[in-house]
């Protein structure tokens, strides 16, 4: 007996140590192979879905975006919606309009005053952007595409291979044609190289405006798809969209303002040098602008960006999956993700980097609040000075007050971190913008008694940093 149990036992071990020398064998294996080539991929291969194919976990990922989860700054929630003939949609995030009503008069005259709801996630950037009601108030442009669809096999497409021409081409399209060439939200494609899976960039705005900055640096000729290092690329692939931009000219030609840097003071010299607005003011007169979504120039003041942390160590970490480590395509909030996007480098308890993150964010909006408050006060008194019989030569001086005030304000508002990107320079810009409307509202009373604000040089913006 005692040898048939001596048996037995060693044929157990022997088993189990089979077992586990297999599943390591195994699992080296796929360490050694990140992916099988189920279908062939090539450089106009569209379709996520098809990429899937040959990255089952990434593409699992990817499509967890249509989540809506909303962390107490930030995220969305699925409001439903009676689905009409213009606009198909039957869930909606909750409209910013509703929840500020400030925003309307910051807004007046602006189709952002009509519709304005939460990000969500990257698969509804397509479908949210087909049917926002200011696509019914002012006819957009085809330009809007290069943020909002997957426009890499199409540009190629409209300009027989040539990326920058085809761009060019569908900026000037009225976005109702421009919607008719292209079928998915941002995918694979845009992203990567279809041979190598090495990141690349595919959008000529991007790849314009970074080479103005490098210019600006006295780096000239800057090719981004060459000169850029792999860790500058897990930034500047979502660098292309989440940026400040504006539309040039008669051609509505992309155009980032970063040729006199990425600070917000650079941008607005940028913008009044090309004597540029986005809208006139319809309360007050204003030439104003509207600061779109600039997360990669106020990441760039932060501390997160000098010490080498790029957008996707923290919105894409890595995570092991079996023995293959991956990046996380699941983009989103950090905070909904603290074990692996903060936890890596900081050695904190969830509920304690939560609280921190999140007591930036409720100083910044507070801030945001004060300088909401005196946006108001200075347009009503705009208002009123005009209802009392002052011209707008008389109100000029207020008026740029207004313009500058307002778009400080707008950078941290659009901006989408509620200042976690980069906390003191957000409050900074805030106490700027509060600073730039209380003297509008002096301006209003005596214009003489104040000196008009001079932007600063470029050199003097770029000694700052």
């Amino acid at each position: 007996m005692l040898i048939l149990g001596t048996v037995i036992v060693t044929a157990l071990v022997t088993i189990g140590l089979t077992a586990l020398l297999v599943n390591i064998f195994e699992r080296k294996q796929e360490a050694r192979n990140p992916f099988f080539t189920v279908v062939p991929l090539t450089d106009e291969t569209e379709d996520p879905a098809i990429w899937g194919k040959n990255f089952p976990l990434q593409y699992d990922d990817y499509k967890k975006t249509v989540d809506q989860e909303r962390t107490r700054f930030g995220g969305s929630e699925a409001i439903p919606k009676t689905p009409t003939q213009v606009d198909p949609r039957s869930i909606v995030a909750q409209s910013k309009l509703e929840e500020d009503p400030r925003l309307k008069a910051m807004w007046a005259g602006y189709a952002f005053s009509k519709d304005f709801r939460e990000e969500r996630g990257h698969a509804y950037m397509l479908d949210d952007q087909s049917f926002t009601e200011r696509q019914q108030v002012v006819k957009q442009p085809g330009t809007c595409a290069q943020c909002h669809a997957s426009v890499y096999v199409p540009y190629k497409r409209l300009g027989k291979g040539d990326l920058t021409k085809g761009f060019e081409i569908m900026n000037q399209m009225p976005y109702t044609e421009a919607r008719k060439e292209f079928k998915h939200p941002v995918a694979c494609i845009d992203c990567h190289d279809s041979q190598t899976m090495q990141l690349r960039v595919t959008r000529p705005g991007f790849m314009e405006g970074i080479a103005a900055y490098k210019a600006s640096q006295g780096i000239q000729n800057y090719d981004v798809n060459k000169m850029a290092t792999r860790q500058e690329m897990r930034t500047f692939v979502c660098g292309q969209c989440h940026v400040e931009y504006y539309f040039k000219g008669p051609e509505k030609r992309l155009v980032y303002p970063w040729a006199k840097g990425l600070k917000v003071e650079n941008i607005l010299a940028y913008y009044d040098e090309a004597k540029f607005k986005d809208w006139t003011h319809a309360d007050t007169g204003a030439l104003t602008l509207k600061a779109q979504h600039p997360e990669f120039e106020l990441w760039n003041q932060g501390i997160h960006a000098r010490s080498g942390v790029s957008c996707a160590d923290c919105h894409m970490p890595y995570k092991r999956v079996g023995a293959m480590k991956i990046s996380d395509h699941h983009v989103r909030s950090p905070l909904l993700n603290i074990n692996n996007a903060c936890q890596t480098c900081h050695k904190w308890p969830e509920a304690e980097l939560k609280a921190r993150v999140e007591t930036i964010q409720e100083r910044t909006y507070q801030l945001r609040n004060l300088a909401m408050d005196a946006l108001m006060d200075l347009i009503n008194d705009i208002k009123a000075a005009k209802a009392a019989g002052k011209t707008d030569a008389d109100l000029a001086l207020a008026q740029d007050f207004q313009r500058r005030g307002q778009f400080y304000l707008d950078f941290v508002e659009a901006e989408n971190s509620t200042g976690f990107h980069a906390p003191q320079e957000a409050a900074r810009i805030l106490g700027e913008s509060i600073n730039f409307l209380r003297k509008g509202q002096l301006a209003v009373r005596d214009p003489k008694a104040l000196t008009p604000p001079t932007p600063p040089t470029t050199q003097t913006a770029q000694a700052t940093k």
